[in-house]
């Protein structure tokens, strides 16, 4: 599964960037190490080398490996039902502090896209019900919407082609290609005079003046680093304990001749999520983008079976059309909420971070850019970066990070025991192609693999916290239903807060 915008990016997205890489020289200093090469990492490595500062970007696989190359890239600031879903937990001024936030990163973005020239379009954003359930929940989101000052509007009249039980409107929100934007930051990054490496993992930050930063290819020091990953790398502040991994799926459409996508960008208020939105494609015409369908991550039966669901729905509304990619992405939902970013803790205030997007990315990631910035440059703390970091979880978020630990470990506890149930694993075991088994193998949890002819046996404990890895048959990969660390068939680590690849079993 290779999203659409990676897509153009050849056919092993490992190897084939869109820019050349820097050289990595162990031993070197700077004054920043940006970890992670999406949204989050090249718009903060832009700013910090605009300032003057000796900025080094690291990337464990290639520019846009993860959340930002997967994205469905809207940049809103209709949420769905996220600002009442905030509102349950926070008085209004921290909702309306959200919102700056997101207004912030979506401000700073459109004028880069106007500035540099990177291709964007301007849709009205929608979020559409169709139960009466969903209704009510729309009217809810439409009061915390209207109070914390966006001015949303209720309407029937959505373009969809169904029936609504009511929708909300945004007007002017906006659309692109999220490769078209890392391609400019990556190229503005290397003019300003910063370095972009790709293919080399950071394995930790030690602690020091100056830091130091650790990689599978020797050490570099820095006066700070940023991890600008999709959930931080580090375990200190147990960040893996209060992000919940939820992973969705997307898929680009042709549609037939005489049939033409909506033309706003949408999303369902009630499950299972339904996203919409249309790409100008640069030969002509439109390709329509449907999503959602998405579960906690590693946690699903069948994978595919979600993939199977989002396009059978998208065959019932636009019936013949051809689907030309399909793809996933996961993101991380705070216990909480409300997006972490700024200080790292015992980090001794020169680690900072951005994670718990919620599936926000394109708007949050930049405002955590925002607030980074100007912790680093000492330019002042913004006014909502201000308040959100002044926050205080409430009784509900509290038991919602209880509630995510308790089922996580419930869920290690019935994996562990259910492998000893299982036929164990043999030098002989040969699962059908594309399908994938965990067992004993020699007494050790074993995960065994058939994919494009090739048998592979790895360990089946994550490198992050020995959770028990299942099979995801939609890509073809290893993923825990812990904390969302996720590897290839052969064990190579993807994503997640996982550093190292499974131990491979002789």
């Amino acid at each position: 599964m290779t999203s659409l915008w990676l897509d153009a990016r050849g056919p092993d997205k490992d190897s084939a960037v869109a820019t050349s890489p820097d050289e990595f020289t162990p031993g070197n200093s700077y004054d920043s190490v940006v970890v992670g090469a999406g949204i989050t990492g090249l718009v903060t490595a832009l700013m910090l080398a605009r300032t003057g500062s000796n900025v080094l970007v690291l990337e464990a696989r290639h520019i846009g490996a993860v959340n930002t190359g997967n994205t469905t890239a809207k940049l809103s600031l209709l949420q769905g039902t996220s600002l009442s879903a905030l509102r349950n937990q926070y008085p209004v001024d921290v909702v309306r502090a959200y919102v700056d936030a997101n207004r912030a990163g979506q401000k700073w973005l459109l004028e880069y896209f106007e500035g540099r020239g990177v291709p964007f379009q301007y849709r009205d954003a929608y979020t559409f019900a169709t139960t009466p359930a969903g209704a009510d929940r729309l009217r809810a989101e439409a009061f915390v919407a209207r109070a914390a000052g966006l001015n949303v509007k209720s309407t029937r009249e959505t373009g969809l082609p169904f029936d609504v039980d009511d929708a909300l409107r945004l007007a002017k929100q906006a659309q692109f290609n999220p490769m078209d934007v890392l391609d400019a930051l990556s190229e503005d990054v290397r003019a300003a005079g910063g370095s972009i490496v790709e293919g080399v993992r950071v394995m930790n930050v030690r602690n020091g003046d100056p830091l130091t930063v650790v990689t599978r290819k020797g050490e570099v020091t820095a006066r700070n680093v940023v991890l600008a990953t999709g959930t931080p790398i580090l375990n200190r502040g147990l960040y893996f304990a209060k992000l919940r991994p939820n992973r969705s799926y997307a898929a680009a459409l042709r549609l037939p001749d005489g049939m033409s996508p909506p033309p706003g960008m949408y999303l369902s208020a009630e499950p299972p999520t339904r996203s919409l939105r249309d790409y100008p494609v640069p030969d002509g015409g439109s390709l329509l983008l449907v999503g959602g369908f998405g579960h906690a991550g590693g946690r699903a039966p069948s994978m595919q079976a979600h993939v199977d669901e989002m396009l059978a729905w998208a065959e019932r509304y636009y019936p013949g059309a051809e689907v030309t990619h399909t793809w996933s992405a996961q993101d991380y939902q705070a216990t909480n909420l409300m997006p972490f970013f700024g200080r790292y803790p015992r980090g001794r205030g020169k680690i900072l971070f951005g994670t718990g997007y919620n599936k926000w990315g394109m708007t949050n990631g930049v405002a955590a850019a925002l607030d980074v910035v100007s912790d680093i440059t000492g330019s002042g703390q913004l006014p909502w970066a201000r308040t959100i970091h002044r926050r205080t979880t409430g009784p509900r978020g509290a038991a919602s990070a209880i509630s995510f630990n308790l089922e996580t470990q419930r869920q290690n506890f019935g994996d562990k025991a259910a492998l000893k149930e299982k036929p164990p694993i043999t030098e002989e075991t040969s699962p059908a192609e594309g399908t994938g088994v965990t067992g004993l193998f020699h007494g050790k949890p074993a995960a065994v693999c058939t994919v494009d002819g090739v048998v592979c046996r790895v360990s089946a404990e994550c490198a992050h916290l020995g959770g028990i890895l299942h099979w995801n048959d939609a890509e073809k990969s290893w993923d825990c239903p812990l904390h969302g660390s996720r590897y290839s068939a052969a064990g190579k680590l993807l994503e997640g807060p996982a550093t190292h690849n499974l131990f491979k079993l002789q």
